[in-house]
């Protein structure tokens, strides 16, 4: 069964998925982010053999149960290509893009990420899924921005996007203090 994901405009999504771009900050290509997940997967029963990143992986998995049929059969899917045209969007992407906000989170990286993550969870009365399908298109956007300019994230411009999520404008720089 496939749901199609609201959160995340079709544009960024199809641009993201055809270059196969892994927003986790690793050198890694699509099979092994792939066989990560499916690792984790594999696995699941024995969720303390897990290293942390992997049973965060886990959790999130098991909060897309549509995805387990591509998990159970990880060599059929290593070389898919998810079209936009044929109504599709790429689990691995999407389960990536979490995996993606649930670090930075952890780390409050960028500084002030995980109070919006905090924020959001609260507003959706603890749903962890519904408010990092909130940020993904924040950093889905920021992606393809340095994918098509060819530059750098522009972290800057990721916070603020995040921080009108919960209301709050860009970060104001401090007025000089007096002495």
């Amino acid at each position: 069964m496939f749901f199609r994901r609201p959160f995340l405009s079709q544009s960024l999504y199809n641009h993201i998925s055809q270059n196969q771009i892994t927003p986790i900050m690793y050198d890694v290509n699509t099979h092994d982010v792939r066989r990560f997940f499916a690792h984790v997967w594999q696995h699941r029963l024995a969720p303390l053999q897990l290293d942390g990143l992997q049973q965060k992986a886990l959790r999130i998995i098991e909060a897309h149960p549509e995805y387990g049929h591509y998990l159970e059969d990880i060599e059929q899917y290593l070389d898919k290509e998810w079209l936009p045209e044929d109504g599709e969007s790429n689990p691995f992407l999407h389960m990536s893009l979490h995996l993606s906000l649930q670090e930075q989170s952890a780390i409050d990286q960028p500084p002030g990420i995980r109070a919006i993550h905090q924020q959001l969870c609260a507003r959706y009365n603890g749903d962890w899924v519904k408010a990092e399908h909130d940020m993904m298109e924040a950093l889905a956007e920021t992606i393809w921005e340095a994918q098509r300019y060819k530059r750098g994230l522009d972290v800057s411009t990721y916070m603020t996007r995040l921080r009108k999520l919960v209301g709050f404008g860009p970060r104001r720089k401090s007025p000089p203090q007096s002495p």
